[in-house]
């Protein structure tokens, strides 16, 4: 389709029903973990020891909320704080072995339902998904703009 004839409207709402409909396919069962623990959780494991302040920033959640998503991985045992050797009265949280194993495993999990997903897909609409995904990386990486 031309770019003129792009509708970012009719885009963005097809868009949005789109991510709500696969996040409820893939979304945690059971005990697993949600999208907000696993997210800062895998958080902690790539950008390595981190401050909750910075944490809540790089999560763009609320202090509050990252308060109670340091408290439940804590409680799990997927986490733990070290003190901070910059600043004495700040702690670090550090992704404990634990920790890596529940990333792993819930990762695996979501990627074997996103592969049955696919399954059902012809290698032509495979393509098209594959051909889209540098732009949704990109768009998922860019800030928003007021």
């Amino acid at each position: 389709m031309p770019e003129s004839e792009l509708n970012r409207d009719e885009v963005a709402e097809r868009l949005t029903l789109v991510i709500s409909r696969l996040s409820r396919r893939i979304r945690p069962v059971g005990d697993e973990l949600s999208h907000g623990l696993l997210s800062a959780l895998s958080s902690v494991k790539n950008a390595g020891p981190m401050r909750p302040s910075d944490l809540a920033r790089l999560e763009h959640v609320a202090a509050p909320t990252m308060t109670r998503i340091v408290a439940d991985l804590e409680n799990r045992g997927l986490i733990e704080r070290a003190a901070d050797p910059v600043d004495g009265r700040s702690f670090l949280l550090r992704v404990t072995d634990r920790g890596l194993n529940a990333v792993a495993d819930a990762r695996s999990s979501r990627m074997a339902r996103v592969l049955a997903m696919l399954a059902e897909q012809s290698d032509a609409d495979l393509s098209l998904i594959a051909a889209a995904l540098p732009a949704l990386e990109e768009v998922a990486v860019s800030p928003i703009s007021a």
